[in-house]
């Protein structure tokens, strides 16, 4: 059996009480948050942070010796997983604020109901969603990446006598360009539609031959 070094860690408070004069409320706290001096701090022990993990090795006594692991995001400290996650809910609340392409809005919608999933489970104490299990299975129908596209270019420019430009003219950034324009102007609804009732009718035929073939054994 697989042998692991875990460091684990929790906050310890350490409060004072001490007297400040200031003109106001607001002016007392920045005097005592500005203060140094702990000579008279006091541990909370009764207010103890819950346990996480800091880091994770394989072997035994290994902490720091070697590579470290990845550890699953739900053992990280309570405070830190959920600042985490802000950033990732402001990234996602940006970016469908901005969309309005109804298929990227659906792309990026997907998404952010997985990230909910996850801040719910913050918030609960719970371990991260399992993405599997609250996400339907994708299945593309059409990709290319701008590797593709190069080679495109260079076949098209050797076959047309028309094109005068060489193709290492063509740079990166104008096929970036290129293909961004293109994925978003195809509309390819018809073709996902009639996929979609393909796979309908394939899915009726597999589960009458499955069935046929329990009602015959």
């Amino acid at each position: 059996m697989p042998v692991y070094t875990i460091e684990t860690t929790y906050r310890l408070p350490v409060y004072r009480q001490r007297r400040y004069e200031a003109p106001t409320l607001a002016d007392a706290c920045r005097l005592a948050v500005d203060d140094n001096d702990w000579d008279d701090g006091k541990r909370d022990y009764e207010s103890a942070g819950e346990t996480y993990v800091t880091g994770a090795w394989e072997g035994a006594d290994t902490a720091y010796g070697g590579p470290a692991l990845q550890v699953p995001s739900h053992y990280d400290e309570p405070l830190q997983r959920k600042a985490d996650h802000f950033e990732v809910l402001l990234g996602l609340v940006k970016v469908l604020a901005g969309t309005q392409d109804a298929a990227a809005r659906a792309y990026w919608g997907d998404r952010a109901a997985l990230a909910a999933a996850k801040a719910e489970a913050i918030l609960a104490g719970a371990r991260d969603p399992d993405a599997d299990a609250t996400q339907p299975r994708a299945h593309i129908l059409l990709s290319f990446d701008e590797q593709e596209a190069r080679a495109a270019v260079e076949e098209v420019i050797a076959n047309d006598d028309a094109v005068t430009l060489s193709p290492a003219s063509v740079a990166d950034a104008d096929i970036h360009a290129a293909c961004v324009a293109v994925a978003v102007a195809s509309d390819l609804s018809e073709e996902r539609g009639s996929a979609l009732f393909r796979a309908a009718l394939a899915a009726i035929r597999s589960a009458e031959q499955r069935l046929g073939r329990v009602k015959e054994g």
